[in-house]
């Protein structure tokens, strides 16, 4: 959890062994704070003003207390105590909230000196400990919307407003729910918390393991067999972890390894891997933090999100699957040996018993239970099942070893979805998100296509170098309306900015997903990215299919309808891939790459007319490449008989 400067890597972990102060202090507040999430998940939580600065408060003393006690260097070094003052503040000023609610509730919002005081040092120490956490991306985004909202009245036409004194927006960012203490970190405060210890909990049974034994032995006999391991298994994995950087690092460490001695180079390594574990955030059960946002924002229940974004889900790894084999085919890579594969049946038989707590947590959620009272039992029914097989014990241990690598997990989420919450605080005030929102109308010109371009630009741009949910809750709160107001669905609208926003995290200069593969596979970051979005090019595209047909989400239509979506999304993403790829049966030419381009871009229109013609031209490429292929057979036997 050591400060740094640039998101050149994953934040360092909580420490994880020792009995240095440092140790006892980490333990301590993970124990706290997943026993605080734990108690509130059964008994129900408490006020907004108190489970969220409460959970903020914790992740503040976290991230403060590792550098006022990270061992080495003066006892009295500046930065020592900078770290000891802003521990203080950040435990004085969440603590204030506790302590004070009925107070603060009774004055309707009026500010006291000493609150406005405890306002600027909240948010101070808010922004500093993101920037040890995550990088300095989204501290310099909420420091521009600050300004903004200070300086608008010096802005000329439609971006400019009244302006803001410091007091109003120091009141509406500390004392109410529309600020740092606003739905982002709820939902952190709740049910993230929850599925992150949950992910931990199978973690360290063994659970994610037991996924990439199986999909390394699914797959394992098949062409670049590693690959197909690592896209199958970071599938599985997303149901635990829902981040694209825990993902690498989980399922990565297996991976890379693998794919390497099979033959790929350390960057297509890499990047398979990255583009691998960033759609682990798109597939259901339990997708990424993002989700839960979605669910809030929306007021669509959790569950039918997750039953819409099972289509992309399947399309995205589809397609993946697709890239990996043709990429493989013209590498040329070799089949494994049987003997390096593990054994599916071996792997159920010894770890199987570890998913059903995955199938408790999807019956909940089924049974009409709360996505937190499901998360309880879930993680309950994880610690039972270990116990069924000696390996996979729950020890002490491992039980301190699950709260510090929860409490790890959820530091970027927190403070990104705190320092969202100043951001959309300073929207909210300013009413810039319909502003916004009228602006994207007019450039788009009321196409909705360009109105989806400008959209995924947007989230690309701002979602560099921040966590998933942090670069969604900035668009959604900025574009989606702009999308809804040109006849977007409202499910389709957010989940495309959900899925822009996940694909962040491969795209360069700042691609946190890519820069986690690049420790492992040894090779440079930026290269890393930029195969990995030539990789994950087609899964660009996914999200038009279902903005312009969202029955591939299941809205208003029967299933045969949401099945024939989802297949001329699949064909229309494989097209794409192979004119990107340049090889299918054979070695494209120009004029080919450019009809199974032209393949993918009619799928992509929701009408019989199109997907017709798409269609027919698909089949028509397809018979002129086996012809070839025909052709050099022959050509080949001739030559071999001369």
């Amino acid at each position: 959890m050591a400060s740094r400067e640039s998101p050149e890597a994953p934040p360092a972990p909580l420490p994880a062994n020792g009995s240095d102060p440092l140790r006892i202090w980490t333990v301590a507040l993970a124990l706290l704070l997943a026993g605080f999430s734990l108690y509130t998940a059964y008994y129900g939580v408490y006020p907004d003003m108190i489970q969220r600065p409460a959970h903020l408060g914790l992740v503040l003393a976290l991230i403060y207390g590792a550098s006022v006690l990270a061992p080495g260097g003066s006892a009295v070094s500046p930065g020592r105590m900078v770290s000891l003052v802003l521990l203080v503040v950040s435990v004085v000023t969440m603590g204030y909230h506790i302590v004070f609610l009925d107070e603060i509730a009774d004055r309707y919002g009026e500010m006291t000196t000493l609150e406005f005081v405890f306002g600027v040092a909240a948010v101070i120490a808010l922004l500093e400990a993101t920037r040890r956490v995550i990088g300095p991306a989204i501290v310099i985004l909420a420091v521009g919307f600050l300004l903004y909202g200070y300086f608008g009245d010096l802005l000329p036409g439609l971006a400019g407003h009244r302006g803001y004194s410091i007091e109003r927006m120091v009141s509406q960012l500390y004392l109410g729910g529309g600020g740092i203490f606003g739905t982002p970190l709820g939902v952190s405060a709740t049910f993230v918390i929850l599925i992150v210890l949950f992910g931990a909990v199978l973690e360290q049974t063994g659970a994610s393991r037991t996924l990439m034994d199986i999909a390394t032995g699914l797959t394992g006999r098949m062409r670049g067999g590693p690959a197909k391991a690592a896209v199958v298994g970071s599938s599985l994995m997303g149901m635990i972890s829902g981040t694209a950087v825990a993902n690498v690092l989980t399922t990565g460490t297996i991976s890379i390894p693998l794919m390497r001695r099979n033959g790929y180079e350390a960057r297509s390594a890499g990047a398979i891997e990255a583009v691998a574990s960033t759609g682990g955030q798109l597939m259901p059960p339990v997708m990424g933090a993002a989700a839960f946002l979605m669910a809030d924002l929306t007021e669509i229940d959790y569950l039918d999100i997750a039953a819409a974004a099972l289509a992309p889900a399947l399309v995205y790894y589809a397609v993946l699957f697709a890239v990996v084999h043709l990429e493989a085919r013209r590498l040329g890579i070799r089949v494994l040996a049987r003997d390096d594969l593990p054994s599916v049946r071996d792997a159920l038989l010894q770890g199987g018993h570890l998913l059903l707590s995955m199938v408790v947590f999807v019956w909940l959620l089924i049974d009409g239970y709360s996505v937190m009272y499901a998360s309880f039992w879930a993680v309950v029914a994880g610690f039972v099942l270990s116990f069924v097989r000696r390996q996979s014990w729950m020890t002490p241990s491992r039980i301190v070893e699950a709260a510090v690598s929860g409490a790890g997990a959820i530091l970027p989420v927190a403070t990104a979805c705190a320092s969202a919450g100043i951001i959309i605080g300073v929207i909210t005030l300013t009413g810039l998100g319909l502003k916004f929102s009228s602006l994207v109308v007019t450039v788009s010109g009321g196409s909705l296509l360009v109105a989806l371009v400008l959209t995924m630009i947007a989230s690309l741009v701002l979602g560099m170098g921040l966590p998933t949910a942090a670069a969604y809750i900035l668009v959604a709160t900025l574009v989606a309306p702009a999308l809804v107001e040109l006849g977007v669905n409202l499910l389709a609208a957010h989940l495309f900015v959900f899925y822009a926003a996940m694909l962040s995290s491969i795209t360069p200069p700042v691609a946190l997903a890519a820069y986690a593969a690049a420790g492992i596979a040894g090779a440079n970051p930026v290269s890393i990215a930029v195969q990995a979005c030539r990789f994950g090019a087609a899964a660009f595209v996914v999200p038009f299919f279902f903005a312009y047909n969202p029955a591939m989400l299941g809205v208003g239509v029967s299933a045969p309808w949401v099945l024939m979506a989802g297949a001329t999304a699949i064909i229309g993403g494989l097209a794409l891939a192979a004119a990107l790829q340049g090889w299918v049966l054979r070695r494209l030419n120009w004029v080919e790459r450019v009809g199974f381009a032209a393949v993918a871009a009619l799928l992509i229109n929701a009408t019989w007319k199109t997907d017709a013609a798409g269609l027919l031209l698909l089949l028509g490429l397809l018979w002129l490449q086996r012809g070839a292929v025909g052709d050099d057979h022959e050509q080949s036997a001739v030559k071999q008989g001369s």
